[in-house]
């Protein structure tokens, strides 16, 4: 995707910008920002690591300054100024780069890493590795978002990106990310190596089969205009459609629309039409049995012309006997031509389209062209125009074919504005330069109105801020010993909360244990307990004990029928009568009752 890569303008050195990136870091002030409101201790700095990493990881689209505003912890202003020129210089690349929005938006998040590495390191955030790599986007200038394997491409290199900046911001270090931009520019070097070879092979491609189109559609349209309207004998369709079609068709390939061979085959093709449909040769007998003695030998003379072999005999049995009835004077079998050809598509403008001239279309080669608009913009290259059949090549720009248009069909869309050329683009390095510079201006004017500021209040403002940093002091502890003492309440009170919860909760199973127990104690031989549904059973399960085992603590139970046998020792059976999946039949009605009464004497205890 290289060709007619544009060539920065001025791509800065690290050294250009880097002094300057460290003044507007430590010295610019934008109004809105959550500045602290002093100089913070670095101890008191929140650790802003975790909620960049976050964002990063999740791909979110926000700005860095939205993220930091958001959150109300203590940022340092050198975190703060490192977030909004962070910002500032992804917001201009995306208004100004050119590139596609869906890749613009995808590097325009590298925000995050870069605020966080200017925050660390100022100037080196941008090493050499990046800048060059961020440059290299050029060559991606052509680059759509169109869901095929060639833009998914990209994407999945993006998304090693994903993995880069993120070890990076777990490592501390920016070698993944460095190590991504040097694998990227040789993954670069090698696909221009192969794109080359695939653009060549394409275009050789596309020129031999807009050569057979040209061909192919041209003799179609030959055949549909003579047959158009015409009603022939079933024997002269099927030879025009099964032989002469190939033999106008090889002709057009040889020498093009302008041949010998063309002319005869074409002339031939009229007087075969012309012997077939009453309507024309009934008119003039005398011609029809001249024209009928020569035209065998005319075929097979322009068919060993065209193939350089003699024509299969058996190939003019079928019209010679339609010839030999017409010139007897009999009544052919006639047959609508085109339709008995079947599905036969012709079109008449390949026989008349004009091949524009090369400086027509020569000045759009070679260039990108936008179809859309945002996020949905398609991006095309046209790589070369193909004089055969008038049509446009457009590709990928790395070799990829995405389509064919014609010559006019190019012109309507760029006279109706649905297809515009792609603009220049402005490199990354370019919008780092100005950016910078432009806020280093800024920088530098607000540096020396707080000079000016500072030298007129410089003793008023020392004594407010002594008195300040003592009412500051004072309330910092008053408000940090109110804030313990709360603190000390509130945990009593969870403390005594949770402990009253849990007594009660002790309280109320070991009153439903009791009961259970004796309800257990009290079934008898026959008695009924009801199985609540489980995951084995839709429905609950009425059962009657049937045996009472004493020494192993078991209780069997079956159903009506004395079937679905079912053993519980008695402390399963307590529980699960407890946590209500079974209920005694006859008792559960005392249980509950007695259960109800127990609930409310805890509950008026407590009150």
């Amino acid at each position: 995707m290289s060709q007619n890569r544009q060539r920065p303008k001025d791509v800065p050195s690290v050294a250009a910008v880097s002094g300057k990136i460290d003044d507007v870091l430590a010295g610019i002030r934008v109004p809105d920002l959550p500045y602290p409101a002093g100089k913070l201790e670095p101890d008191a700095v929140s650790d802003w690591r975790p909620l960049l990493v976050s964002c990063w990881s999740e791909q979110r689209d926000e700005r860095v300054t939205h993220v930091i505003r958001s959150v109300h912890l203590e940022w340092s202003a050198r975190q703060v100024n490192a977030a909004y020129v962070a910002d500032r210089i992804m917001d201009v690349f995306l208004k100004t780069s050119g590139l596609h929005p869906s890749l613009a938006r995808r590097v325009a998040r590298l925000r995050f890493y870069l605020a966080w590495r200017m925050n660390l390191e100022g100037k080196k955030a941008f090493s050499k590795a990046l800048l060059e790599w961020l440059d290299s986007l050029q060559e991606w200038r052509g680059w759509s978002d169109s869901g095929g394997r060639s833009a998914k491409v990209l994407m999945d290199q993006l998304d090693s990106l994903v993995i880069a900046v993120s070890a990076s911001f777990e490592s501390g270090k920016t070698e993944p990310v460095n190590e991504f931009c040097h694998r990227w520019q040789e993954d670069a070097g090698k696909r221009n190596a192969q794109v080359g070879k695939l653009r060549q092979r394409l275009l050789e491609t596309e020129q031999g089969a807009a050569k057979q189109r040209k061909a192919e559609q041209s003799s179609r349209a030959l055949i549909g205009r003579a047959l158009q309207g015409r009603k022939l004998p079933l024997p002269i369709v099927r030879f025009i459609l099964d032989h002469w079609q190939g033999l106008l068709k090889q002709s057009i390939w040889d020498s093009g629309l302008d041949g010998e061979n063309l002319r005869h085959g074409s002339k031939l093709l009229e007087w075969l039409v012309w012997i077939g449909d009453p309507s024309l040769s009934d008119k003039d007998r005398n011609r029809l049995y001249h024209v009928g003695e020569q035209i065998g030998d005319r075929i097979l003379d322009v068919w060993k012309r065209v193939f350089n072999e003699s024509l299969p005999a058996e190939s003019l049995s079928g019209i010679e006997s339609a010839m030999v009835s017409r010139l007897r004077g009999e009544a052919p079998d006639l047959v609508e031509a085109l339709p008995a050809a079947g599905s036969f598509h012709w079109d008449s403008t390949w026989l008349s389209f004009e091949v524009p001239a090369a400086e027509a279309f020569e000045p759009y080669e070679g260039q990108w062209f936008v179809e859309g608009e945002g996020v949905g913009e398609q991006r095309r290259y046209f790589y070369a125009f193909l004089p055969e059949s008038a049509e446009i090549l457009w590709t990928n720009g790395a070799g990829v074919k995405l389509g064919l248009q014609t010559w006019g069909e190019f012109q309507r869309a760029l006279e109706q504005e649905q297809i515009r050329p792609l603009p220049q683009l402005t490199p990354f390095g370019t919008v780092l330069a100005e950016t910078v510079e432009l806020l280093a201006r800024v920088c530098e004017k607000q540096r020396r109105q707080r000079e000016q500021a500072a030298e007129a209040a410089r003793l008023r403002a020392e004594e407010l801020r002594r008195e300040k940093e003592v009412a500051e002091e004072r309330r910092r502890a008053e408000e940090a010993e109110r804030e313990a003492e709360l603190e000390r309440q509130r945990q009593a009170d969870e403390e005594q909360r949770l402990a009253d919860e849990q007594a009660e909760k002790e309280r109320i199973r070991k009153e439903r244990t009791l009961l259970a127990e004796k309800q257990v104690d009290a079934i008898k031989l026959g008695g009924w307990i009801v199985v609540e549904p489980d995951e084995t059973s839709d429905e609950p399960a009425r059962l009657k004990l049937a045996v009472r085992i004493n020494a192993s603590r078991k209780l069997v139970f079956v159903d009506r029928l004395g079937l679905n046998r079912r053993e519980f020792l008695e402390d399963a059976l307590v529980e699960r009568i407890v946590e209500g999946r079974i209920r005694v039949l006859g008792t559960s009605a005392e249980f509950d009752d007695t259960l109800s009464r127990v609930v409310g004497r805890i509950r008026v205890g407590r009150n």
